[in-house]
């Protein structure tokens, strides 16, 4: 063999291998994170639509409807029941859910994957939407709070949507109950696809939680009691103001990963968590709080009316997702946040959603409080 047709086939083998590499790496990076392709990528995937014009979800299972004629548009949910707004075989995934109609908290959404008794999501709609003040209808400047972000979307008027990816292997389950105390009207659409997944997915998780008021010296607690391997995906805070405002965002957060006594991941403030500075710009320059609402981390809403009776005291809409700074554990996660002004610690009401991967499915790590006990306006 000539010493031009070796460094040939030398070089060619070397780029083979390069090439095998990037492309092992693409798809463990997407197994891993369920990154999107690219939209011109065809996978085989059956495409699945849940909604009151097709409530079994099934292909030719919508409206018999002639055109421009609506049969269905919602259903109404009486009190104490529970619906089944999804039962669908796996493998698979749920893409996106859009609600409207009654938004409040008197709505629990569940969510059960692979055959599983207990729910591995459970929240009030309104919270897991990051919209947990759902008697508001308007923010301080009177218009519709609209939160706009990669994951969760609060357009105005409240339609809630989440697009985040929740794979099952063989069963998804989603319930609404009904804890109001008159039938309540519901609007949705579930969407998704079966196909096949990665070996390696995580499952989907939400648990909610509240503290009216926080206790005060004492950290508020996001998310405890989670075992296993996964990624903390992040949460929604809503936050009311008790007392002299004292600049609230004082509190630090802090993630206790594998069981740590001290937290590895301790951010310096509650605004410097979500992404923000100086008070969210009242500690600074012009003097005054500003919202923002961005991909991944927003104080989307400050709530409040000095004009409306009882209504006066500030209310602060927060969220923010760990989409590129990824938080992973592998044996348990613990998150916290201090409730802390500049005069020490307070006692403000928070309330929060906190999301997670796990590689099993689990029951969710608190109980929710009785439906009188979550009323906020």
């Amino acid at each position: 063999m000539c010493i031009c047709t070796f460094l040939c086939l030398f070089f060619l083998f070397i780029q083979i291998d390069i090439c095998a590499h990037r492309l092992l790496s693409y798809s463990q990076f997407n197994a891993a994170t369920f990154k999107e392709e690219p939209m011109y990528h065809l996978h085989h995937r059956a495409t699945f639509g849940f909604s009151a014009e097709n409530p079994t979800g099934a292909r030719n299972g919508g409206t018999p409807g002639k055109d421009c004629e609506k049969l269905r548009p919602c259903i109404s949910i009486k009190s104490g029941e529970t619906i089944t707004l999804c039962d669908v075989d796996g493998p698979g995934m749920i893409t996106h859910m859009w609600f409207t109609g009654y938004i409040g908290h008197g709505f629990i959404l569940r969510i059960y994957w692979d055959g599983m008794e207990a729910p591995s999501v459970e929240a009030p709609l309104s919270a897991f939407f990051g919209c947990a003040y759902d008697e508001n209808m308007e923010d301080m400047d009177g218009r519709y709070p609209v939160l706009n972000s990669a994951l969760l979307l609060v357009a105005p008027g409240r339609g809630f949507n989440s697009y985040f990816e929740m794979p099952f292997r063989s069963h998804c389950r989603i319930t609404m109950e009904n804890r109001c105390d008159h039938p309540c009207d519901l609007f949705y659409m579930i969407s998704g696809w079966k196909g096949a997944l990665p070996e390696d997915i995580g499952y989907f998780h939400a648990a909610y939680r509240q503290e009216h008021p926080v206790q005060k010296g004492r950290s508020y607690v996001v998310l405890d009691g989670v075992e296993g391997r996964g990624r903390f995906l992040g949460m929604t805070l809503a936050v009311g103001v008790n007392g002299h405002n004292t600049c609230w965002v004082e509190g630090e957060a802090k993630m206790y990963i594998d069981g740590e006594s001290r937290p590895s991941m301790n951010y310096t403030g509650t605004e410097d968590y979500f992404c923000g500075s100086y008070g969210f710009g009242n500690d600074i320059a012009i003097k005054q709080y500003q919202t923002y609402s961005a991909p991944y981390a927003g104080l989307y809403a400050i709530l409040g009316d000095p004009r409306a009776q009882y209504n006066a005291q500030k209310r602060f809409m927060l969220y923010r997702f760990h989409v590129k700074d990824e938080i992973w554990f592998n044996q348990s996660f613990r998150m916290a946040m201090d409730n802390l002004g500049w005069t020490g610690p307070r006692y403000d009401d928070y309330t929060s959603t906190a999301y997670w991967y796990l590689d099993h499915p689990a029951s969710v790590p608190f109980e929710l409080p009785a439906h009188d006990e979550m009323t906020m306006k």
